[in-house]
């Protein structure tokens, strides 16, 4: 099993290539490593000078898609192929630094399961446009998720295998895979790293992606409280729907008796009738997701729980946690 993996994700990236590759290599030279380069369906000669690297240094294996998929999508392939016990995910634009990973594993060392770096002097001249923005989102999804870290958007971040292993990422969530590893009892950091601005090329992201990050949010503040009881989230907002078609009937009943106003004369019945008829959905939907979440745990094999440690039991520990010691061990090259 190999101590570390660093997965690459690269799109339109073919000058970028070269000198990151050369600069990462020299960077993590005394371990024993992987590098993972994901190709997304680049247009430009990135496979080209992938092969290449893939030709001088077989530590360096690639994996090409048919087409873009996202960096989401690489990400998850990368971890998916991986095979290191350290596993450190990398951005292919020069932005991240490769002299900052040996940096990251210390703090791996130190305890932690997940060290997310920290760009801290980005964006100086573009206050309002870029780094107010960027502040306001990270503290927004701190507050929401619950794992403060300053800068959820940078790339460079390293993970033990055991708590990133069964992460499997969907969307645009790549940025939120700390506060998985924090559900599955992970422990997270950050350490400030380099920041490079981009020497080839333009961005491919703009201040336009803020709405999917947002929407991204809902999703995983929902299946961090309601995956594994969806019937309380839809259940209680149906009964909510059903309280205020309640009031509202009362409203309208009491005005007819005291003469007031004639049922015709207020909105009062059609919004009883409309409420209460999407608190039946609503029950309805959290029925149908309830068994939904059923059939996928159980259909799967899967546990609502994870189990950390067994002690004094007869059964293999791999049984349980899909490793073995030999697996567990890590192995440097120095």
């Amino acid at each position: 099993m190999t101590y570390l993996s660093v997965i690459v994700p690269i799109y339109n990236e073919s000058k970028s290539i070269p000198i990151l590759f050369d600069t990462l290599e020299n960077a993590i030279g005394q371990y024993d490593y992987e590098i993972i380069a994901v190709n997304d369906g680049s247009k430009d000669d990135s496979l080209d000078q992938l092969r290449a690297v893939c030709r001088r240094n077989p530590r360096v294996k690639a994996i090409n898609f048919k087409r873009n998929f996202g960096q989401t999508a690489a990400i998850n392939a990368g971890i998916q192929h991986a095979s290191g016990e350290v596993i450190v995910l990398i951005d292919s634009d020069l932005e991240n630094d490769p002299n900052d990973i040996p940096n990251l594993i210390a703090r791996l060392d130190e305890g932690y399961d997940v060290v997310s770096g920290w760009r801290q002097n980005r964006w100086k001249n573009e206050f309002l446009t870029r780094k107010l923005p960027s502040m306001t989102a990270n503290k927004l999804i701190s507050s929401i998720s619950g794992v403060r870290l300053h800068d959820y958007g940078c790339t460079l971040k390293a993970y033990r295998r055991e708590v990133i292993k069964d992460v499997t990422l969907y969307g645009q969530m790549h940025r939120f895979i700390p506060v998985y590893c924090a559900w599955q009892g992970g422990r997270v950091t950050e350490q400030p790293v380099n920041y490079q601005p981009r020497r080839f090329g333009k961005s491919n992201y703009g201040i336009f992606r803020t709405y999917k990050v947002l929407l991204d949010l809902v999703l995983i503040k929902f299946l961090e409280k309601y995956m594994q009881r969806p019937i309380h989230f839809f259940g209680g907002a149906g009964i909510l729907a059903f309280l205020v078609a309640f009031v509202a009937t009362l409203l309208a009943t009491y005005f007819k008796i005291t003469g007031e106003k004639d049922l015709v004369e207020t909105p009062l019945p059609t919004i009883a009738s409309m409420f209460f008829i999407v608190g039946i959905q609503l029950i309805l939907m959290g029925v149908m997701a309830e068994i939904l979440m059923r059939t996928y745990y159980e259909s799967q094999h899967k546990t609502t729980y994870t189990v950390k440690e067994l002690i004094n039991f007869d059964a293999p520990e791999e049984a349980y946690t899909g490793r073995s010691d030999a697996q567990s061990e890590r192995v440097r090259v120095r």
